[in-house]
């Protein structure tokens, strides 16, 4: 019998320092990575140790961008940490993705969500709480009454991630969740439009993926 995946729970270690492991691929951003996630999926296929060089969930795990870390001759260990994915689905298609989910028609006016299972977007800190390895996605939304003026403040907080709590701001983690808009919004994943789509569904993918920094 297959054992429930088991996620990060606060003060405890959360994965291991070893060698390099094998069959390790390399990415240098979020897009190649769920490349790499979308690929293995749709052949049904187990998923790849990641060593991660760049991008948000790079940073979200302490990384470096330093690949000779991943050259299997020199030597030098890494850490390997699982993470989760999240898969999503809407109009009969269905995706993943590794850093995050936005929703919008613009940033300075409408709706606007996030959902995050890394905590960054670029220098933007959106969901300073979220955690890759805690079975949740936190989910911010935007919502369409706030005024560009408070949305100007909340973007030049945003590096620092203090843009929170805001009357206009809500943020739910959860494992499983079904959004609804407004409106038809265009979806990003890990930087690349998707779709738009008027509603959606997530699921966390628990201890998914490997990766190494």
């Amino acid at each position: 019998m297959r054992q429930a995946p088991v996620t990060i729970r606060p003060g405890e270690p959360w994965g291991d320092v070893g060698p390099v492991p094998a069959g390790l691929v390399t990415v240098h951003s979020d897009a190649e990575l769920r490349d790499v996630v979308e690929r293995a999926r749709r052949l049904d296929a187990p998923l790849p140790p990641v060593g991660v060089a760049g991008g948000d969930l790079m940073r979200a795990v302490g990384g470096t961008g330093e690949t000779h870390r991943f050259d299997t001759g020199d030597g030098v260990d890494v850490a390997r940490l699982p993470v989760d994915i999240v898969r999503v689905e809407a109009g009969g298609e269905v995706a993943w993705f590794v850093a995050q989910l936005i929703a919008r028609r613009s940033w300075w006016r409408g709706e606007l969500v996030a959902a995050m299972n890394a905590q960054y977007r670029g220098v933007y800190d959106i969901a300073p709480r979220a955690h890759p390895n805690d079975g949740r996605a936190d989910v911010v939304r935007v919502a369409a009454a706030m005024s560009v003026g408070d949305r100007w403040k909340a973007r030049r907080r945003l590096p620092q991630g203090t843009h929170v709590p805001h009357p206009a701001i809500t943020t739910r983690p959860a494992s499983t969740i079904e959004i609804t808009f407004e409106r038809p919004l265009d979806v990003w994943l890990d930087g690349t439009r998707w779709r738009r789509c008027a509603a959606l569904r997530l699921t966390v993918e628990p201890d998914a993926l490997t990766v190494c920094v």
